[in-house]
């Protein structure tokens, strides 16, 4: 049985690895914008595709967007700020400043927690309360690239909150528990892997996190978008509200989708 598993999960990492690189080799950036002014660019991050510093020959969402710029203004040198990000396996909603000053607008509203991050996950393992609150303290393990919960004096700590409420169960055979549960949250804390960290601590990891569910055998790739971002245009200071519908097959057959 051990060694099934074993040959199972390296059947399964080579089919994941085929199947992102089958799309960066056709991934077009101009796809991924779903809006673009003088001052900021929103677009939806597929998953698999790094925001910055991507391995060598590999596609990221800075460096793409920079040459989508560069062709727009042949001769001048593109400024894109990067204000927040998405884990290279997350799929969603991005803004990008264009201009210094709109990077420092969206900072001071990210810094204040003025900006609406939520997202859909799917898990297949639910706990006894259908909402909840969660809070806890993160460290993160650069060594690793993961993180984990702490106690409140561990040096490092960070604090890590959010809110989440069950929306949706399906069946799927798939799954070690035979189904598939929609959970939206609402971020109110951007720590490192925050969401998956966080819920697999409070015993419904996302499927297809390699990281922190590696008991979880589905196939399925990291069921996890950012399915709604909205802030105050940093120059206008109009609102501005983006959606996001998630493409991952982990979300398909969810009727509330």
């Amino acid at each position: 049985m051990v060694v099934f598993v074993v040959v199972f999960r390296a059947l399964l990492r080579y089919t994941l690895l085929k199947r992102r690189d089958f799309f960066m080799r056709n991934f077009n950036i101009q796809d991924c914008i779903l809006y673009e002014d003088r001052e900021i660019l929103v677009c939806h991050k597929p998953a698999g595709i790094a925001v910055q510093n991507a391995r060598l020959g590999a596609a990221d969402m800075e460096s793409s967007l920079k040459n989508y710029l560069a062709l727009k203004n042949p001769g001048k040198m593109p400024y894109l700020g990067v204000v927040h990000r998405l884990d290279q396996p997350v799929e969603g909603v991005l803004v990008f400043a264009k201009t210094p000053k709109a990077a420092s607008g969206l900072t001071r509203q990210i810094t204040a927690k003025t900006v609406t991050k939520e997202y859909l996950a799917v898990t297949a393992q639910m706990s006894d309360e259908k909402q909840g609150h969660l809070e806890d303290y993160l460290k993160k393990d650069s060594r690793t690239n993961s993180s984990s919960v702490v106690t409140s004096k561990t040096p490092g700590a960070k604090k890590a909150v959010l809110d989440y409420w069950v929306q949706e169960e399906i069946k799927d055979e798939r799954t070690e528990t035979g189904k598939r549960i929609l959970v939206k949250i609402a971020l109110d804390t951007g720590r490192h892997h925050q969401i998956r960290v966080q819920m697999a601590h409070k015993g419904m990891p996302l499927l297809g996190d390699r990281k922190y569910n590696a008991k979880d055998l589905s196939g399925l790739p990291l069921g996890l978008c950012s399915c709604h971002l909205a802030f105050r245009h940093p120059v206008t200071g109009k609102k501005m509200e983006f959606k996001a519908a998630p493409k991952g097959e982990a979300f398909t057959g969810f009727q509330t989708l």
